[in-house]
């Protein structure tokens, strides 16, 4: 457990690091490392930023390339010790809880497994069906707790990471989490049970 701990950790750093070297290029002028960091990190950033806009794709594309741009712009004085998928993360997070104190009451578009033609019919809806009420169950709880499970559940930050990123400490984060499980455990159980 120990070694897969090392080596998760010795991938994220190695990500860093390249992530640096391409944001040092960018601040050259190279678009294809600006492209590169872009291709790397805007689906995960869009998909913290659709779940806490609750489906508002089109707000959720324009904070993703927010984020983008006020990375481009901290290019030239860019700090290594940064990780750069960190700070894309809060920065978005960040964009998202702006936006949300703007706008109120819009419910969040149900996501669907994509369809595998070997599925039978009956099993691919049902699947379906569950990942709706899932993706429902988490518009349905508080934007912080739907933030604090999408980061560590859905994108694997760690907690220390997440917590950098909604500014709050680990504790905080913790308790976030804890709730927003047991909320879920909740609005589900009937998942739970198979029915």
């Amino acid at each position: 457990m120990l070694q897969l701990a090392n080596r998760d950790e010795a991938q994220r750093l190695d990500a860093a690091y390249a992530d640096a070297e391409l944001l040092q290029r960018v601040a050259g002028g190279d678009e294809q490392a600006a492209q590169q960091l872009v291709r790397g990190h805007a689906h995960a950033l869009y998909g913290l930023a659709r779940r806490l806009l609750e489906g508002w794709e089109s707000e959720a594309d324009d904070v993703v390339q927010d984020a983008f741009l006020r990375l481009w712009q901290q290019a030239a004085s860019w700090r290594p010790e940064a990780r750069i998928n960190t700070w894309l993360h809060r920065v978005t997070y960040n964009l998202c809880i702006d936006r949300l104190r703007c706008k109120k009451g819009v419910a969040l578009d149900s996501i669907a497994e994509p369809e595998d033609p070997r599925q039978d019919l009956l099993q691919h809806h049902h699947r379906q069906e569950k990942a709706a009420r899932i993706e429902s169950a988490l518009a349905a709880l508080p934007k912080r707790q739907c933030a604090a499970i999408t980061l560590v559940h859905h994108q694997g930050f760690s907690q220390q990471e997440a917590a950098e990123i909604m500014n709050i400490g680990v504790k905080a984060l913790e308790s976030l989490l804890s709730r927003g499980r047991k909320q879920l455990r909740v609005m589900l159980a009937d998942l739970e049970r198979g029915v």
